[in-house]
């Protein structure tokens, strides 16, 4: 198998990432370890290097393009914005074992500053037009993230949608732990992308993702975890870790009605296809 969008570089993981790659990798699972800002895509490449079946992908996250006290998942941590350097970021995009840009998009959820939301949300477009510019210029595929406020989930979604249109990435990519409406699932397919399924599937109460997942054609399913965060049933409650995406291809199974080997085997084929890789 292979957990697509792992943090495995995170300060979650600083005291025990070793036993947990290694826990992740004799169970024959490999990893995406997943940048969201300079300093956590360079970690990401320096575990890619250091590992076998561990890959990474580097780029700036949303949230990260303001001074933030962020709640997930029972955990605190602050953000420190951080300017978008293009070159950067391609020098980064040119490392060994590096797969995709991402992961980038959009994020409604963590705009406290309604006075300032609108300035907020046109500075994360903008930033998410420049990694996939560099996509396109290296020619990688995209880590997707778009997250929706409580009250109204698809507005980030449609925004998305557009933002796509008016820059398409030549290479596609994921929209990673999709939670948005089931009526864009088509239109985002017939760009080309993929759906990263992780713990939600397992706890989702709306009936959405299954919705989502039963509309997606078998050869753009991916599995991941996000860890340190979204812990599949029945670990809720304690921390994330790669090992825990078997949990995610048992629920897949459940719900399409298929043995979970051709889940592992297929989603397998999948990230292998999108991201260039053999595991």
């Amino acid at each position: 198998m292979i957990d697509t969008h792992a943090h495995v570089n995170f300060n979650a993981f600083k005291d025990d990432y070793d036993q947990i790659i290694k826990r992740a990798i004799s169970n024959d699972i490999a990893m995406i370890a997943v940048g969201s800002q300079i300093s956590t895509s360079e970690r990401a490449i320096e575990l890619a290097k250091k590992y076998p079946k561990v890959f990474a992908a580097v780029g700036l996250h949303p949230i990260q393009l303001q001074d933030l006290e962020v709640r997930e998942e029972g955990a605190t941590f602050t953000t420190r914005k951080e300017e978008f350097s293009y070159e950067s970021y391609r020098e980064l995009a040119g490392q060994e074992k590096v797969v995709a840009i991402g992961e980038t998009g959009l994020d409604y959820y963590h705009v406290y500053d309604e006075s300032n939301r609108d300035e907020i949300i046109k500075l994360q477009k903008t930033i998410f037009s420049r990694h996939i510019d560099l996509a396109n210029d290296v020619g990688l595929p995209l880590i997707i993230h778009c997250r929706g406020t409580r009250q109204d989930i698809g507005a980030a979604y449609h925004d998305l949608l557009r933002e796509l249109k008016k820059n398409r990435p030549k290479k596609t990519g994921v929209l990673h732990c999709y939670v948005g409406p089931v009526e864009l699932v088509e239109e985002f397919l017939d760009m080309g992308f993929y759906f990263g399924f992780n713990g939600v599937i397992t706890f989702d109460k709306t009936g959405r993702l299954e919705q989502v997942l039963l509309r997606t054609p078998d050869n753009r399913i991916l599995t991941e975890t996000d860890c340190p965060y979204l812990t599949p049933v029945p670990y809720r409650g304690q921390r994330n870790e790669p090992s825990y995406v078997e949990l995610v291809a048992d629920k897949i199974a459940n719900i399409k009605r298929m043995p979970v080997e051709k889940v592992k085997e297929l989603t397998a084929a999948n990230a292998e296809e999108l991201f260039k890789i053999s595991i």
